[in-house]
């Protein structure tokens, strides 16, 4: 007969050996699961293209989420590129166009984001960083996310559009209807020229808009911030319902999505508003999206929390 402290001897260790296999689950769990949310340098007036607030207050909310490992690089890109190893998804929240982040270096960072998608990663960009020079990176984009902000083609006005219906989709789920106004961009470019309104199979892409409305008249007739309108094509199509964050699913299974709100710092207060971009960043990494959706809780000393010294 065993002893009774042999047998007390015996649980301990099970039970330390239970807790460093749980553990080192977990850990290879969250090494498959790893989400990487880049933020962008410094621009524009305080809480406006606060990327680096944005991100931080944005991983703050999945820190804790179960099987996900969320890693952040602010200020640019990282000096450190070790970050993106391993990573399932990787988001872009900062400055486009010509001064985007992914274009620089001669094209090195456009060519291993490529070998990222080909081996599955999921690619997001959010507000200007869904901005990039036709010539210089636009066909990615419409491969990696299904389409980009095309300058002079797409606008950026002043708005509030109402979302009231959303997609079955598990980005969609848990967000209830809302209104907010931001720098939403619209008229995309998107692949094949398709509108992005409605789903559609495009080239080998399956596209689904997220958020989706109809910007009044005065909205399409300007004054856009820059550069300024009307734009004859964007009045042209008065009526038309028009996508400002949308999806889509490659044929290996890799995964994008862009969404062009984002300008206004505060606006990351607003439950719906935030709770969509959480959700399609743990759709994007392949991570289930519970059917209420990422529960998070943001507070007036977190939105004000590392924010960027600015000029006023």
């Amino acid at each position: 007969m065993r002893s009774a402290g042999y047998l007390l001897s015996l649980a301990a260790f099970l039970s330390l050996s239970f807790v460093w296999v749980a553990g080192e689950a977990f850990g290879e769990e969250a090494a498959r699961n790893k989400i990487v949310i880049i933020a962008g340098k410094p621009s524009h007036p305080p809480r406006m293209h606060e990327f680096n607030a944005g991100v931080t207050l944005l991983a703050g909310c999945l820190k804790n989420y179960p099987g996900v490992d969320v890693q952040y690089s602010l200020n640019g890109w990282p000096a450190d590129e070790s970050i993106f190893k391993n990573a399932k998804a990787v988001i872009f929240y900062m400055d486009g166009g010509g001064k985007h982040e992914v274009v620089q270096e001669d094209g090195r960072r456009l060519k291993m984001i490529q070998q990222w998608v080909d081996s599955g990663v999921g690619i997001g960009c959010m507000h200007y960083g869904v901005e990039v020079l036709k010539d210089q990176a636009g066909q990615e984009f419409k491969k990696w996310i299904g389409g980009h902000y095309e300058n002079q083609f797409s606008c950026n006005p002043m708005w509030e559009p109402a979302f009231s219906e959303f997609p079955e989709h598990p980005i969609t789920r848990g967000v209830k209807p809302f209104q907010i106004k931001d720098e939403w961009y619209f008229n995309m470019r998107f692949i094949n020229d398709i509108p992005g309104n409605v789903a559609a199979n495009a080239s080998d892409l399956k596209f689904v808009p997220i958020l989706v409305a109809s910007p009044s008249d005065d909205v399409r007739d300007g004054p856009y911030v820059y550069p300024k309108g009307p734009y004859p094509h964007i009045q042209a199509m008065n009526g038309r319902a028009e996508a400002m964050m949308w999806s889509v699913e490659r044929p290996d299974g890799g995964r994008g999505f862009g969404f062009t709100g984002g300008h206004y710092h505060d606006n990351w207060g607003n439950e719906p508003f935030r709770k969509v971009v959480l959700n399609a960043m743990l759709w994007l990494a392949h991570v289930e999206v519970p059917s209420d959706g990422v529960q998070s809780s943001v507070t007036a000393e977190q939105l004000d929390a590392n924010l960027d010294v600015k000029k006023k």
